[in-house]
């Protein structure tokens, strides 16, 4: 049985599927690997590299090792607020979707550019379905306005015109396609891979995605590069991203750099540079609500995670006793 290096390529329910580059195989964790991990993170994640032995005839592979991470896109694992969730792994550029009808929604964006910022990938916002925009620029403005130095591409399906999405997609790079159900990502994955290989579905009337990709892939593309597209997100949870945060919010922590006190809330503090801006009109009131909403929610999930992490570790050192304790009696 040789060891070697591959990559996950989708997961779902503890099943993992990897590739070698020219062959893939289901796999699974070791015993040792399960063993070892601390959090839930530890375990491989779509578009991460393993090291995996694999057998020469049909049986299932197993990962040994994980490979350190370029970026991890870590939320909140919807409907938990006791657990996180790897998205995805060594994703050079991250493009949220947001679609021009229904699913416009800034503090929805500035959610998505926290946890990109933290990933550590490069964010680049996707504005689908401009043909049912009647005023894209507009549209445009305002995500520039809540998204500072990111690019934003408007795309419509009808045109077939992706060459400002294609720019990014080269050989040996990761991209990722992120964003609320229904917005189009598989529709455009369909037509970067030139196949319709993910099924689509529009948002309903009732302006809920309907989820159509089920689980995590990573896609190779004819020229080299990887896609990976993921379901579509109702719940995007902090996770301890208060780095991503920062970034995404820059303008207002500029901003608090100038407050009278250095532990300034921003709520009724004497000499606040951040509550002038709202006065003097050149901050938005309702981004400094979706800041400090975020500010709340990452700080809880940080805490927990924190608390999460000692006390996996307190039982893992018990469990190491107990086993040394065992030993020593036979």
């Amino acid at each position: 049985m040789n060891e070697l290096r591959a990559r996950v390529i989708s997961q779902e329910k503890g099943i993992y599927k990897i590739s070698s580059g020219t062959a893939v195989k289901a796999a699974t964790v070791s015993g040792r690997y399960r063993y070892n991990v601390q959090t839930v993170s530890d375990y491989p994640a779509v578009g991460d590299y393993v090291t995996a032995e694999w057998p020469e005839n049909d049986s299932n592979a197993v990962i040994t090792g994980l490979f350190p991470r370029k970026s991890c896109f870590i939320r909140k694992a919807a409907g938990t607020g006791k657990q996180e969730q790897v998205v995805a792994a060594n994703i050079d550029t991250a493009f949220i979707c947001m679609s021009l009808n229904n699913n416009f929604n800034i503090r929805r964006l500035e959610r998505y550019l926290s946890v990109t910022y933290d990933s550590g990938a490069t964010p680049v916002v996707v504005l689908t379905k401009s043909d049912l925009c009647s005023d894209v620029e507009s549209k445009i403005f305002e995500v520039q306005n809540a998204a500072p130095g990111v690019e934003v591409l408007a795309i419509s399906s009808l045109d077939g015109d992706y060459d400002a999405v294609m720019k990014y997609i080269l050989p040996g790079k990761t991209v990722a396609f992120i964003g609320s159900s229904g917005v189009g990502k598989s529709t455009l994955i369909n037509k970067l891979i030139g196949a319709d290989k993910i099924a689509t579905h529009e948002i309903g009337n009732d302006d809920k995605g309907r989820h159509t990709t089920t689980h995590r892939e990573l896609i190779t593309l004819s020229n080299g590069a990887f896609v990976i597209d993921t379901p579509g997100m109702r719940e995007l949870g902090m996770w301890d991203s208060s780095g991503g945060i920062d970034t995404a919010f820059a303008d207002i922590e500029e901003l608090s750099h100038a407050c009278k006190y250095a532990d300034c809330t921003h709520r009724a503090e004497p000499g606040c540079a951040v509550l002038r801006a709202i006065e003097d009109g050149t901050l938005d009131p309702a981004r400094l609500e979706s800041y400090r909403k975020l500010k709340t929610e990452n700080d809880y999930a940080a805490d927990n995670s924190r608390y999460l992490e000692a006390k996996r570790a307190k039982f893992k050192e018990i469990a190491k006793i107990n086993k040394s304790g065992r030993k020593n009696r036979c």
